[in-house]
C-alpha cells in the first residue's frame, strides 16, 4: 500500500482524510449515543429506537440521494452532509449539560443524522471515481476500503478511550466528534468540485429499483444480506453486555464495537491478495451461515475474551459476503444507472443495520438479551437455506467478474 502511487497525489489524500474524520466521527458518535439511552433508560428496546429513528430517514431520503448525486455537483452534496453531522453533534455536545437529557430530543437528532446519511453516502461513494483516473479506481477503491474499515476499528475504541478517560462524561466525546467533522468539512472545501454531465440533469427516481428487481442475482445478493444481518445483528445489544452480562464498561463496549471491523479489516487483507475466483455465489452463503452460527456462540458466550473473538468472526465472515456481493452488484450494473442503484444498496445497509437493531432491541425486550442475539443467528441460518432455494442464479453464480 505504501507503494501506491495514489497516495502521493493531494486530492486523493484529502479525500481519504475526510473519509476517515467522518468514519471516525459517526462511530464515536453511535458508540456515545448507545452509552447515553442505555445510561437514561436501562431499556433494551430504547436502544433498539436508536437504529430505527437512523433507518426511517435513510429509507425516505436514500433514493433522492442517489438522484441528486447523479444531478449535481457531488461536492456540495457531500458538504451539505457534512454539516448536518456537525450540527447533530453540536447538539449532542449541548445537550451533555443538562441534569436531565431527554431521550427524544436525541432520537430527533439521529433522525437528522439519517437524513445527512442518506444524501452524503451515495455522492462520497460516486465522486471518487471522478477524482482518479480509470485505469487507477480499483488501487483507489482498496485505499478507500483499507481507511474506511480503520475507521470503525479506531472509532469505538477510542471513544471507549476518550469516556474511560473522563470518567463517563460524553461531553468531550462529542466534542471531539464534531472537531473531526469541522477538520472533515474543511477537507471538502479543497477537492476539486465536478459539474453532473449534462445528460444525467433529468433522471428518473425509481430506475435504480427497477433495475435490481430485474437483475435477479443483484436482488438476491442485496436481500440476502439485507435479511441475514436484519436477524443476526447484535450490536445494539452491545451496551448490555458490556454493563450486565459481561461487565466491562464503556472501554470493553469500545473494544467490542471494533471487533467486528478488526475481523473484517483482516479478511479484506486476505482477499486482497487471493481474491475468490470461483463458485462465488456458494461462499457467499457459506459466508452468510457462519454469521448466523458466530452470532449464537456470542449471544451464548459469558467469556470476554471469546467474545471479541466471535464479534471479530462476525466481521470476517460478513466481509467474504461484502466483497462478492459489492463486486457482482458493479459488474453487472450499467453506468447510466449505477449511482441509483447504490442507493438502493444504502437502502438495504441500512435496513440490515439500524433496522436490525430495532428489531434486535425489540426481540430483547419481549425475549430477554442472550434469547433474541441466539434466536437471531438461528433466524440467519434459516434464511440462507431459503435463499438457496429462492435464487438459484445466485448460488450458481461462478466468477465475479
Amino acid at each position: 500500500m505504501l507503494q501506491n502511487p495514489l497516495l502521493k497525489d493531494p486530492k486523493v489524500l484529502l479525500y481519504l482524510s475526510y473519509r476517515l474524520l467522518v468514519t471516525l466521527a459517526i462511530q464515536m458518535q453511535s458508540v456515545g449515543v448507545a452509552w447515553q439511552i442505555y445510561e437514561i433508560t436501562h431499556s433494551p428496546m430504547h436502544l433498539g429506537y436508536v437504529g430505527l429513528a437512523i433507518f426511517v430517514p435513510n429509507l425516505l431520503f436514500a433514493l433522492p440521494g442517489g438522484r441528486a448525486a447523479d444531478r449535481y455537483p457531488r461536492r456540495r452534496l457531500m458538504s451539505l452532509s457534512v454539516g448536518l453531522l456537525l450540527a447533530a453533534s453540536l447538539f449532542l455536545w449541548s445537550g451533555t449539560y443538562s441534569s436531565n437529557p431527554s431521550v427524544w430530543a436525541i432520537y430527533a437528532i439521529l433522525m437528522v443524522i439519517g437524513v445527512a446519511r442518506a444524501y452524503g453516502g451515495p455522492s462520497t461513494s460516486s465522486y471518487l471515481p471522478q477524482l482518479v483516473a480509470p485505469e487507477h479506481l480499483s488501487k483507489a477503491i482498496a485505499l478507500n476500503s483499507t481507511v474506511f474499515q480503520f475507521g470503525i476499528i479506531a472509532g469505538p475504541a477510542l471513544a471507549g478511550f476518550i469516556v474511560s478517560l473522563t470518567s463517563g462524561s460524553l461531553r468531550w466525546l462529542y466534542a471531539a466528534c464534531a472537531l473531526a467533522l469541522g477538520a472533515a468539512l474543511l477537507g471538502i472545501s479543497k477537492l476539486p468540485s465536478f459539474a453532473p454531465p449534462e445528460q444525467q440533469r433529468e433522471l428518473d427516481l425509481l430506475g435504480g429499483l427497477r433495475f435490481v428487481w430485474r437483475e435477479k442475482i443483484v436482488l438476491g445478493a442485496l436481500s440476502l444480506d439485507l435479511f441475514a444481518v436484519l436477524l443476526g445483528g447484535a450490536v445494539a445489544l452491545l451496551p448490555i453486555y458490556a454493563r450486565e452480562i459481561l461487565k466491562v464498561g464503556p472501554t470493553g463496549l469500545g473494544a467490542m464495537r471494533s471487533a467486528p471491523a478488526v475481523g473484517a479489516l483482516a479478511m479484506a487483507l486476505l482477499l486482497s491478495l487471493w481474491p475468490p475466483r470461483k463458485h462465488v455465489g456458494v461462499l457467499m452463503f457459506v459466508s452468510v451461515l457462519l454469521f448466523g452460527l458466530f452470532t449464537i456462540l456470542f449471544g451464548l458466550s459469558t467469556h470476554y475474551g471469546w467474545s471479541l473473538f466471535c464479534l471479530a468472526m462476525l466481521g470476517a465472515t460478513d466481509m467474504i459476503s461484502v466483497v462478492i456481493r459489492t463486486t457482482l452488484v458493479q459488474v453487472l450494473t450499467p453506468e447510466q444507472v449505477r449511482g441509483r442503484v447504490n442507493a438502493v444498496n444504502m437502502v438495504f445497509i441500512g435496513a440490515s443495520n439500524e433496522l436490525g437493531e430495532f428489531e434486535s432491541g425489540l426481540t430483547a425486550a419481549w425475549l430477554g438479551t442472550v434469547p433474541a442475539v441466539v434466536w437471531g443467528g438461528l433466524g440467519t441460518c434459516l434464511v440462507v437455506l431459503l435463499w438457496c432455494l429462492l435464487f438459484p442464479a445466485l448460488r450458481k453464480a461462478d466468477k465475479m467478474t
